[in-house]
């Protein structure tokens, strides 16, 4: 059985830091493109990293240079650190793990997903 819990959500105040995992199981963690989304209220869910089996990432604009996805294949366990927050940060954030053969950050290429661990950022 798949599962992937998200942690390490919280508030801090713009400019800030906060590092998320997702601890994974039942499945085989390595061969997987891994992703975060987040999701504001009366937002799509929007991809904001990916990270591919080999360890290449990639990252929606508004992200580059402030957040930073990577992983522990050892552990099962994919990480996001977050720096330099600001409002627009907030929402819930989600793992995802990607489906065999995709490694874009549309939601439709993801096929199992956590619960989501709350960021607020405030001004």
């Amino acid at each position: 059985q798949v599962q992937l819990v998200e942690s390490g959500g919280g508030s801090v105040q713009a400019g800030g830091s906060l590092r998320l995992s997702c601890a994974t199981s039942g499945y085989n963690f390595r061969p997987y493109a891994m992703s975060w989304f987040r999701q504001a209220p009366g937002n799509e869910r929007e991809g904001v990293a990916l990270i591919n089996w080999d360890g290449t990432t990639k990252y929606v604009d508004s992200v580059k240079g402030r957040f930073t996805i990577s992983k522990d294949n050892a552990k099962s366990t994919l990480y996001l650190q977050m720096n330099s927050l600001n409002p627009e940060d907030t929402g819930m954030y989600y793992c995802a793990r990607g489906r065999p053969g995709y490694g874009d950050l549309s939601a439709k290429t993801h096929n199992y997903w956590g619960q989501g661990t709350q960021v607020t950022v405030s001004s």
